[in-house]
């Protein structure tokens, strides 16, 4: 078993993930004790981002680092804690709040769907979602 980075990264549909991830200085912090949770926007996700968001976001530092701290919660939450949470919200690394909903499957933020759960790792888990989640 790997940490978060490894395993994404070895998961290989992260690509864009793994590079904003490196751009705002975090892999050493996903690659720490933890444990976190993260919600991994895919490849797919990121190009689902009107047109020149991810090169704007990789320019503004701050910026992405409010966005990528935003997928993550600090604990290990599995899909079982997730699915009793309906209606309420999750604090995110970046002190936002993320608000959970388990009806016709699990969104977050009202518009990110998890895809595929529980990909453990030796400090956290990784939730797959098919949109990133962009604080307001």
């Amino acid at each position: 078993m790997h940490d978060i980075i490894d395993t994404a990264v070895a998961a290989g549909s992260f690509k864009t993930l793994a590079a904003a991830l490196t751009a705002a200085n975090l892999i050493d912090t996903l690659k720490g004790a933890g444990p976190f949770t993260v919600f991994a926007p895919t490849d797919e996700a990121f190009a689902k981002l009107p047109a020149g968001t991810v090169e704007s976001l990789l320019k503004d530092i701050p910026k992405l680092t409010a966005v990528l701290t935003y997928h993550v919660v600090a604990g290990a939450v599995m899909a079982s804690d997730v699915m009793t949470m309906d209606g309420q919200s999750a604090k995110t690394v970046n002190g936002g709040l993320l608000a959970i909903s388990t009806q016709d499957g699990v969104k977050l933020g009202g518009t990110a769907t998890v895809v595929k759960t529980d990909i453990a790792c030796t400090n956290g888990v990784i939730h797959v979602i098919d949109t990133v989640l962009i604080p307001s």
